[in-house]
C-alpha cells in the first residue's frame, strides 16, 4: 500500500490590468507550481494529495487526529497566516485550532514534515511567510531569519553535498543549477546534508524531533528558483523519493 503524503501550497492567483489607450480591463489567472512534482511522484511508492494554498485556509486539518492520517506533510510556498487564520477566526472572530501548534504535535508524536523553499516559506519575501518563532519552526532542522530571507541567484548556483546520506542514493553526481533559495541558519539538533556551493548556506537538512522527523529543502520545487533543466534531470524524481523514504521509514 502506498504511503499517504499531503502537499500543501504551491498555488497563487494573479491579477493584471491591461491598458489600451483610453481603455483598460482586468484579468485574473490561477497558477500552480506543483505540476512537475506531482508528475514525478505519480508512479512511486507515495500517493500524494495536493491541497492548493487557497483551499488550505479551510481544508487543512483542524485536529491532530486528522493530521495523523498522513505519513508525511509537505509545506511548500504557503505562509503561516494561511494556516493561522481560518475564515471562522478572520471573518467571524471565532476561536479555531492553531494549526501550527497541531503540526508541532503531529511531528512530536511520530509524524513527518517537509518544508520546501519559496517566496512564502521559512521567513519569505518581506518577512511575510512568518515561520520564525512559531511551533513549526521548533521542529525544523533550521532556524528562520528575522527578515526577508530570499537569496536570488539569476546567474545560477549549485548544490554541494556535504555529508553522505540515503537521501542522495542513486542520484547522478552532477547537479543542475538553481536560481535562488531561502537563507536559514542550522538548528543545533539539525543535520546538514547539502549546502549552496561557495556560501555554506543550508540547502538540505534533516532532524529527528522527539518521535518524528523533519526535512527542509531551501530552494523551490518548481519555477522560478528551480528551472526546467532541474525538473527534467533524472535526479529530480529520485531526490523527492529519497527524502520521503527517509522521512517515513520510521512509520
Amino acid at each position: 500500500m502506498k504511503k499517504k503524503i499531503l502537499l500543501v501550497g504551491e498555488s497563487w492567483t494573479s491579477t493584471s490590468t491591461h491598458v489600451k489607450g483610453f481603455d483598460q480591463f482586468a484579468t485574473a489567472t490561477w497558477h500552480t507550481g506543483a505540476t512537475d512534482f506531482l508528475a514525478a511522484l505519480a508512479d512511486s511508492p507515495y500517493a500524494v494529495t495536493y491541497m492548493s494554498a487557497h483551499a488550505a485556509a479551510t481544508d487543512f486539518p483542524l485536529t491532530l487526529e486528522a493530521l495523523q492520517q498522513w505519513d508525511a506533510i509537505i509545506l511548500s510556498d504557503i505562509g503561516a497566516n494561511t494556516l493561522l487564520l481560518h475564515p471562522d477566526t478572520w471573518l467571524k472572530s471565532r476561536r479555531t485550532a492553531n494549526r501550527l501548534t497541531l503540526l508541532h504535535d503531529y511531528v512530536a508524536g511520530g509524524g513527518s514534515l517537509m518544508m520546501i523553499g519559496g517566496y512564502y516559506s521559512f521567513q519569505g519575501i518581506n518577512g511575510g511567510a512568518r515561520y520564525r518563532h512559531t511551533a513549526v519552526e521548533t521542529v525544523l532542522p533550521v532556524r528562520c531569519l528575522a527578515w526577508d530571507d530570499r537569496i536570488e541567484t539569476p546567474e545560477g548556483c549549485y548544490p554541494e553535498v556535504t555529508e553522505p546520506h540515503s537521501v542522495f542514493n542513486d542520484i547522478p553526481g552532477e547537479w543542475p543549477w538553481l536560481l535562488g533559495y531561502n537563507e536559514v541558519e542550522m538548528h543545533p539538533e539539525g543535520k546538514l546534508l547539502a549546502t549552496v556551493a561557495g556560501t555554506g548556506h543550508p540547502l538540505l537538512a534533516i532532524r529527528e524531533y522527539l518521535q518524528g522527523r523533519s526535512l527542509v529543502w531551501t530552494s523551490d520545487m518548481s519555477a522560478h528558483w528551480l528551472p526546467e533543466e532541474f525538473a527534467r534531470w533524472p535526479g529530480y524524481r529520485q531526490l523527492w523519493i529519497n527524502c520521503l523514504d527517509w522521512l517515513t521509514e520510521h512509520r
